[in-house]
């Protein structure tokens, strides 16, 4: 068995399971190879699951209800009854709930994990987070929607699916956007609607998904951009009418809340186009040289280390140029990039990556997934919950803080008294770390008075604490 099997389960992926790293030591670099480009990979078990459109009706379901209830107390503000709070909790059970075990089972049983772990590094990317009632319900669809997809596509498409999807434009307030001297804004409709310009999705886009904030762009970039953006939103009971009577809680394109004119964005000049002048700009940042750069940096810090190689930057910041943004392409030359094989394990595990590789190294499955949910919450990673569009933070210095890593230590208490019922603490530090394990933690598990301490030191050794 070689260290470099160790390396692409733990450092590529979520974590070997029992069993994996021999199998990987075969050929590691062919079998991460061989998860590109594969959609098996990065498909999920969607039954159960509702769609953003259905997710859509399920929200407006519970408004309306809620609405009702508020007529029937002749107050704005009643008391929640009783009912209202089952019909929410069900509302967040089929939206959120359902969303976070499929995605926590996915990750937990994949025999694809560094296909998945490059699904949650894009899904992070475009951070659709649940900060609300009006956001609670997309971010699981947005993921399976818009992220999963297409991940091993141009990344001008996937931006596209992204930055279109109902989540990201009712997360980031797109779907109230009017163009200030559109249609809608010049008759009573739209001023009932209190028609305005909302300039969140545009600045979200070049300062977060595409330039980074020092790409060079300017607040006038901004609301050009926006101003092109207006005319995206989503079908509700009344806005589906204006297009062709589209699907409730689908992404439409509604040409009498665009704001008329060309736009300049960047220097250059969009003409009057309809939907097509915010695809063009669209289009037209995802070739900018500083996406390329910027992409090329935050591939390399997730993967090898938060300072990254700058050999490997440049390396994977010309693939991405050189292949117009082929995501397929990137995640080749990663994987034959010496940089990321280097021996020793510089990323430190963020929540998600702990808790679900102690998952995969237990042997796990789905019937464990569910007591996870509080566990993600208690040590700061709840999926989707992200407390910004930045996303989750990527770099030690975040996650590793004493109260944190306290909490590690409880959960990985509680984690012992399972993993012992299968496990014997060596037989359990072998199969997840194989050559990694070094000496002296081995001999440190060996002389554990009990086989819970034992298995406590192996979860949080060094060398499972990072990857």
């Amino acid at each position: 068995m070689s260290l470099n099997a160790v390396i692409a389960a733990n450092r590529f992926g979520f974590g070997a399971r029992p069993g994996d790293l021999t199998r990987v030591a075969q050929d590691p670099k062919a079998w991460l190879v061989s998860q590109i480009g594969q959609s098996r990979a990065t498909s999920i078990n969607s039954d159960g699951l509702l769609s953003s459109a259905q997710a859509f009706e399920a929200l407006q379901s519970y408004q309306q209800a809620r609405a009702a209830q508020q007529r029937a107390a002749a107050s704005p503000s009643p008391a929640v009854s009783a009912d209202e709070r089952v019909r929410l909790a069900d509302l967040v059970n089929q939206t959120t709930g359902r969303e976070i075990e499929a995605r926590i089972q996915h990750a937990v049983t994949t025999t694809a994990p560094f296909a998945e772990r490059w699904v949650q590094f894009w899904s992070n990317h475009f951070t659709m987070a649940a900060r609300n009632l009006q956001t609670t319900p997309f971010p699981g669809s947005f993921e399976r929607e818009a992220i999963r997809p297409y991940v091993w596509g141009r990344f001008e498409d996937l931006l596209v699916k992204a930055d279109t999807h109902v989540g990201m434009l009712i997360y980031l307030d797109q779907a109230q956007s009017i163009g200030p001297n559109s249609q809608a804004a010049q008759n009573q409709q739209g001023r009932r609607r209190a028609a305005g310009l909302n300039e969140n999705l545009a600045r979200e886009i070049l300062e977060l998904h595409t330039l980074g904030a020092d790409g060079g762009y300017s607040q006038a970039d901004v609301t050009e951009f926006a101003r092109a953006l207006t005319g995206w939103t989503v079908a509700g009971p009344r806005l589906r009418r204006l297009a062709q009577d589209a699907k409730i809680g689908t992404t439409i394109f509604v040409p009498a809340l665009h704001e008329p004119g060309a736009r300049v964005v960047l220097g250059k000049s969009f003409p009057p186009a309809g939907e097509n002048q915010a695809l063009a700009i669209l289009s037209h940042l995802a070739r900018q040289p500083s996406v390329a750069k910027r992409i090329a940096f935050k591939v390399a810090q997730h993967f090898v280390a938060d300072d990254p190689p700058q050999a490997l930057v440049t390396r994977l910041e010309a693939s991405f140029r050189q292949s117009g943004g082929d995501l397929a392409a990137l995640a080749k030359i990663l994987i034959q990039s010496p940089e990321a094989w280097a021996p020793e394990a510089s990323k430190f595990k963020t929540p998600n990556d702990f808790l679900i590789s102690t998952m995969r190294a237990s042997g796990a499955t789905a019937a464990s997934t569910q007591a996870l949910r509080g566990t993600f919450e208690q040590l700061g990673q709840t999926p989707w919950r992200a407390p910004s569009p930045k996303g989750w933070p990527d770099v030690a210095s975040e996650w590793a803080a004493p109260d944190a890593i306290l909490k590690r230590i409880d959960w990985a208490n509680l984690a012992a008294d399972v993993i012992g019922e299968t496990f014997q603490p060596i037989a359990f530090a072998e199969s997840a770390l194989g050559p990694a394990l070094t000496d002296k933690t081995r001999i440190a598990i060996s002389r554990a008075q009990t086989a819970r301490q034992g298995i406590v030191l192996a979860l949080m050794s060094p060398e499972f604490q990072r990857r």
